[in-house]
C-alpha cells in the first residue's frame, strides 16, 4: 500500500488488519499477565494494593503508566504540532506537578492510609461524613476521567481503523469497557499494575525509537528540526518557538493558561487513582524510590513529545494533521506511518490503545475500591464487614463503573471532550488537595473545614465550568465553528471567562477549609493529631493500620 501523501484527509492512512492484529497481540499478552497475577489474590491486600509486594522501581513504571495517558501521549504531541511553545507547556505542568506530589503528599499519605485517600482525610476527623465527601470528590473525578478516556478509544479507533460511523465507534468503546472491567475483575490492583508496567515500558520505548528516528532525519540538529516545524507552518511561522501562539492574544487567555497551570500542577497531588499507586509498595522507603523512579520515566517522556510535536510539525504539517479525523490527536499516529508505515503506525497505535486501556483499568479499580471500602463498608456497614465481602462488592462496583463508562463513553464521542480531564485536574486541586494538606500539616483542621472544602471545592469547580465556554458560547473566530460541547452556536448561556476555574476554586477550596475550622466548635483530637503526624513522617504504626 503506497502512502496516501496527497489526500487531504488522511482517513485510509495504515492498514486496520495490521492495527488490529498489533492491538490483539498486546490484549492476548496483557490477558495471560493479569491471570497469572490473579493466583495470588487471596486478601483485600491483594484486590485493593497489590498485596503491598511491588517494589519502588516497580511502582515508579507502574505510576508512569498511570500518569501517562493518551492526552498526554497523542494530546501533547498534538498541542506542540500546532501550537509549538505553548503546547510544551502542557508538558512542563505535567512534570512539574509531580515534584508538588513528591515533596507534600506521596510519602506521607503512603505511611497515613490504608487503601484509599480517604483513610487518610477521616483518620483524626469524625469518620462517615468525612468518607462520604472524600469518596463522593473520589468518584467524581474518576467519572470525568473516565469519560475522556473512553471517548478518546472511539475518535483514536475512528483514525485508525477507519471506523467512521458511530455504530462501528460505539462498538470499539464497548469492547475497551469490557476489557477493562476484566482486567480488574480478575487482577484487581495486581494484574492492573502489571498491565501498567507492560504499557510504560512500551509506550517510553515506541516514543523513544521515534523521536530517535525522527532526530536522525535532521543530522540529530535540534536548530535544524525547528527550522523545519517553522517553514512548514506558515500560518504561524517563527511564533510556533516563542509564548503566546496559543495564549497570548489577550488578557483572558494569559489568566487562563495560569488558571489550567494550577490546575494541573497541583491537581496531580489530589488524583485520587495516582495516590492509590503509593500503597502498592511495602513501606514509605520504597514509596519514595517510586516517586524518583516516576519522575526520570516522566520526564524522559515528556521531553520526547518535544521532539514528537515539532517532527510531526516538519514532517507531517499542520493542515495535514487538522485534515485527519483526530485533528491534534492524530499528530503522533500520522508521524509514525510518515516514518515507518504501517507496522509503526500499527505499533504505535496499539501503545496508545494499550495506553487507554492501563489508564481506564487504573481509574476502576480505584472508583471502585472507594465505593466498596469507604462508602459500603464504613458508611453503611459501619466497618463490620469482612475484607472478602469488601472485595466482592468492589467487583460488583466495578462492573457497574464499566457499563456507566460505556454508556457515557458513547454518548460523549466525538464531543469536544478535551475538557473534560483539565476538569478532573480542576476537582482533584480544589476538592482533595486543600483537604489533603490541611488534614496533614494543621493541627486544628477539623470536620466542617473538611467537609466545607471539600464539598465547597467539587460543587464551585463544576458549576463554573457549566458556564464556561467550554460548554457553551465559544466560536472559532475564522471558521465561526464551536469550539464548545454544545455544538449548536444559537446557544450560550456562558457568563465565567475562562475555560478553567482552578484560578478561582483553588483559593476558595483553601479558604472554606479555614472558614470551616475556625467557625466549629469541634474540639481538636490533639493525641489524634499527634499519632497522625508521628505516622505519616516515620511510617510507625502504619503497618498495624495495613494489617487490621
Amino acid at each position: 500500500m503506497t502512502a496516501p501523501l496527497m489526500l487531504p484527509l488522511a482517513t485510509d492512512i495504515g492498514n486496520p488488519t495490521v492495527n488490529i492484529v498489533i492491538f490483539a497481540l498486546f490484549v492476548v499478552a496483557t490477558l495471560a499477565i493479569v491471570f497469572r497475577a490473579s493466583r495470588n489474590n487471596k486478601t483485600a491486600a491483594d484486590f485493593y494494593a497489590g498485596g503491598r509486594s511491588f517494589t519502588g522501581p516497580q511502582n515508579g513504571i507502574a505510576i508512569s503508566g498511570d500518569y501517562l495517558s493518551a492526552a498526554s501521549f497523542l494530546g501533547i504531541a498534538g498541542a506542540i504540532a500546532l501550537n509549538g511553545y505553548d503546547g510544551f507547556l502542557y508538558s512542563i505542568g505535567f512534570l512539574v506537578a509531580w515534584l508538588v506530589a513528591l515533596l507534600l503528599v506521596a510519602e506521607l499519605l503512603r505511611n497515613t492510609g490504608r487503601f484509599t485517600m480517604a483513610d487518610v482525610l477521616s483518620f483524626r476527623l469524625k469518620q462517615r461524613p468525612v468518607r462520604m465527601a472524600a469518596a463522593i470528590s473520589t468518584l467524581v473525578v474518576c467519572f470525568f476521567y473516565l469519560l475522556a478516556q473512553m471517548a478518546g478509544a472511539g475518535g483514536l479507533v475512528a483514525l485508525l481503523l477507519g471506523v467512521s460511523h458511530r455504530a462501528g465507534q460505539s462498538i470499539v468503546i464497548a469492547v475497551v469497557g469490557i476489557l477493562m472491567i476484566t482486567y480488574v475483575l480478575v487482577g484487581g490492583m495486581k494484574g492492573t499494575t502489571w498491565v501498567q508496567i507492560v504499557k510504560a515500558v512500551l509506550l517510553v520505548i515506541g516514543a523513544g525509537i521515534m523521536t530517535l528516528w525522527v532526530l536522525a532525519k535532521y543530522a540529530f540538529n535540534l536548530s535544524s528540526l525547528l527550522g523545519a516545524a517553522v517553514d512548514k507552518s506558515p500560518a504561524a511561522g517563527e511564533k510556533l518557538l516563542s509564548p503566546g501562539l496559543q495564549y497570548g492574544a489577550t488578557g483572558v487567555t494569559k489568566l487562563d493558561f495560569i488558571s489550567l497551570a494550577l490546575a494541573l500542577v497541583l491537581g496531580t497531588a489530589g488524583l485520587p487513582h495516582v495516590l492509590m499507586r503509593f500503597y502498592t509498595v511495602p513501606d514509605s522507603k520504597e514509596a519514595r524510590r517510586s516517586v524518583s523512579w516516576a519522575i526520570w520515566i516522566i520526564g524522559i517522556f515528556y521531553l520526547f513529545t518535544l521532539v514528537l510535536g515539532y517532527g510531526a510539525a516538519a514532517i507531517v504539517g499542520p493542515d495535514r494533521i487538522k485534515a485527519a479525523p483526530g485533528k491534534a490527536n492524530s499528530a503522533a499516529p500520522l508521524l509514525a506511518f510518515e516514518l515507518g508505515g504501517e507496522v509503526l503506525l500499527g505499533v504505535i497505535s496499539a501503545v496508545a490503545f494499550a495506553t487507554i486501556l492501563a489508564v481506564v483499568a487504573g481509574l476502576t479499580i480505584t472508583a471502585s475500591t472507594s465505593f466498596a471500602h469507604d462508602i459500603y463498608g464504613q458508611i453503611i456497614k459501619k466497618g463490620q464487614i469482612s475484607g472478602d465481602g469488601e472485595v466482592r462488592v468492589a467487583r460488583y462496583t466495578a462492573v457497574v463503573i464499566g457499563i456507566v463508562a460505556i454508556i457515557g463513553g458513547i454518548f460523549a464521542n466525538g464531543q469536544n471532550i478535551a475538557f473534560l480531564v483539565a476538569l478532573a485536574f480542576a476537582v482533584a486541586a480544589s476538592a482533595n488537595l486543600p483537604t489533603i494538606l490541611y488534614s496533614l500539616f494543621w493541627r486544628r483542621f477539623n470536620t466542617r473545614g473538611a467537609l466545607w472544602s471539600i464539598y465547597g471545592g467539587l460543587a464551585s469547580t463544576i458549576i463554573l465550568i457549566v458556564f464556561s465556554p467550554v460548554v457553551s458560547g465559544k466560536v472559532d473566530a475564522k471558521t465561526h465553528a464551536s469550539l464548545s460541547m454544545i455544538t449548536d452556536t444559537s446557544i450560550d448561556f456562558h457568563w465565567f471567562p475562562l475555560d478553567n476555574p482552578g484560578i478561582v476554586t483553588i483559593p476558595l477550596a483553601f479558604f472554606l477549609g479555614w472558614l470551616g475550622t475556625v467557625t466549629s466548635k469541634e474540639p481538636v483530637d490533639v493525641d489524634r493529631f499527634a499519632e497522625m503526624e508521628v505516622r505519616s513522617l516515620t511510617g510507625a504504626g502504619a503497618e498495624k493500620a495495613v494489617n487490621h
